[in-house]
């Protein structure tokens, strides 16, 4: 039994993970400010023994002995994280230097969530690890975009001066059950806007494509970089390789509903990447990992949760 720290613990994705180390024997402590993160998510987790959950901001220090740290706290919407972008940055990059603080001094091993979004949008395609990306700095996407680019550089600068054990990955679009219904995230918006019989918003011509991976995908590669060796720190891409457009999304979401919704069309926000598809080569040569959840199923499991909370 190892103990483990998780960031961002009651959010979408840390919810799923806590979860899953919970079940492979572990104790679990999940933190969180609840900026993003809701106590529900991980309610059904608090009878167990070695389940623990702390109120507490990763902006602040943080005391603790664990064996392991994923450090997954930060807002992940556009919605979100743009409603404070100060705050956005400082969570990315304070909240990095007091967990790589932390794990320097107890000499744990550390896993920083990192994105797809330190690739803007990109002028290769797939992407690859050692692509450096196109992020406007100053653009509105910045506060994450470059907060999670720094907080990648405050990694590797801990493992190269003070010898932290790290681990970095590359989190692509991922979906599933308790995302946030009012994220702003494509498939989140499409989901319940064809659930509630409203207009399906579309932003640009629907022909930018993205790359959808379901969260138990991600959490089985986020589970598999950290038990690599320490001669692996990555950073490594972890996605789903299958590209779809959004008007293909929105299509899919209106059979799996059997919604009435119309598509509609709106201006393409400021900075919006037209491709994104992970290259993930490193992955299977690496975690012999790639994703085993088609689109369809993931889809279907997920409108399912939301016709749970969808009124």
């Amino acid at each position: 039994m190892k103990k483990i720290l998780v960031t961002g613990g009651a959010g979408f994705l840390g919810s799923h993970l806590c979860e899953r180390l919970l079940n492979d024997g572990n104790e679990v402590i999940c933190l969180d400010n609840y900026f993003t993160g809701q106590k529900k998510n991980v309610i059904h987790l608090l009878d167990n023994p070695y389940f623990e959950m702390i109120r507490h901001d990763v902006t602040m220090p943080f005391f603790i002995e664990v064996d392991q740290i994923y450090n997954l706290a930060c807002p992940a919407s556009p919605i979100h994280y743009q409603y404070n972008p100060i705050k956005t940055i400082k969570t990315s990059v304070a909240g990095a230097i007091n967990m790589l603080g932390l794990a320097k001094r107890i000499n744990a091993k550390i896993l920083q969530a990192s994105t797809s979004e330190v690739y803007g949008d990109p002028q290769i395609h797939p992407q690859t690890e050692s692509y450096w990306g196109h992020v406007n700095p100053i653009g509105s996407r910045a506060c994450y975009d470059e907060g999670k680019r720094c907080a990648e550089a405050l990694f590797v600068n801990y493992h190269k001066q003070n010898n932290v054990r790290i681990k970095i990955i590359r989190i692509f679009n991922t979906y599933g059950p308790r995302m946030h219904p009012n994220d702003g995230r494509v498939v989140s918006n499409f989901i319940m806007q064809a659930l509630q019989g409203r207009n399906i918003t579309i932003y640009g011509d629907g022909l930018q494509t993205r790359s959808f991976q379901y969260v138990d995908d991600l959490i089985e590669g986020m589970i598999r970089l950290m038990a690599t060796g320490d001669d692996f720190i990555g950073p490594v891409n972890v996605g789903n390789p299958g590209e779809f457009t959004m008007l293909q999304l929105a299509e899919k979401i209106i059979e799996f509903t059997g919604s009435k919704s119309k598509i509609v069309f709106e201006p393409l926000p400021a900075d919006d990447p037209m491709q994104r598809q992970p290259d993930i080569t490193l992955a299977k040569a690496k975690l012999n990992w790639e994703p085993k959840i088609a689109l369809n199923e993931g889809l279907i499991k997920t409108i399912n949760f939301f016709k749970t909370i969808a009124q």
